[in-house]
């Protein structure tokens, strides 16, 4: 199975996360990059603010997720929310996504992010996952599993 990881991270979880699933099942992997400005506090405000709000954003990213039988989709939560970044992903490839599997990460409570994203795609995923930030180790290797049985792997 032709595996693509797609994140957005801004503190860097999400981004070390992808790392390890896409290594761990050989797939290729796909940083989103949110062109809006969001390092600092002020960012991580408008951060919180633009995820309430349902926000969209100019991204970019370099891979068609149409090539791939399975697109692994991994975002932080933003106050119990998808980031903008994934929101705009979603949006602009919900035609081309076949399969797909969502992850994300928080350090508590992970709100309505997963719902959200399945909502904006308009399909089930076949796994989602919920990455606490004091259990990380322990579910990655709890992720990885899971995908590879799904995968055959």
């Amino acid at each position: 199975m032709k595996t693509l990881i797609v994140f957005y991270s801004r503190s860097r979880t999400t981004k070390r996360i992808a790392q390890e699933v896409a290594k761990a099942l050989n797939a290729d992997i796909d940083e989103i990059i949110d062109k809006k400005p969001r390092k600092g506090i002020l960012g991580f405000l408008i951060a919180g603010y633009d995820a309430t709000m349902g926000k969209t954003t100019e991204i970019e990213f370099e891979k068609d997720p149409s090539s791939y039988d399975l697109v692994v989709i991994g975002t932080p939560v933003w106050n119990g929310r998808v980031t903008p970044a994934i929101r705009t992903y979603l949006l602009q490839n919900r035609g081309k996504i076949r399969n797909a599997a969502f992850f994300c990460t928080c350090a508590g409570r992970p709100g309505k992010c997963l719902e959200q994203m399945e909502e904006i795609l308009g399909k089930r995923p076949v796994l989602r996952k919920i990455l606490v930030r004091k259990r990380l180790e322990e579910g990655i290797k709890e992720f990885v599993e899971e995908l590879k049985t799904l995968s055959g792997s």
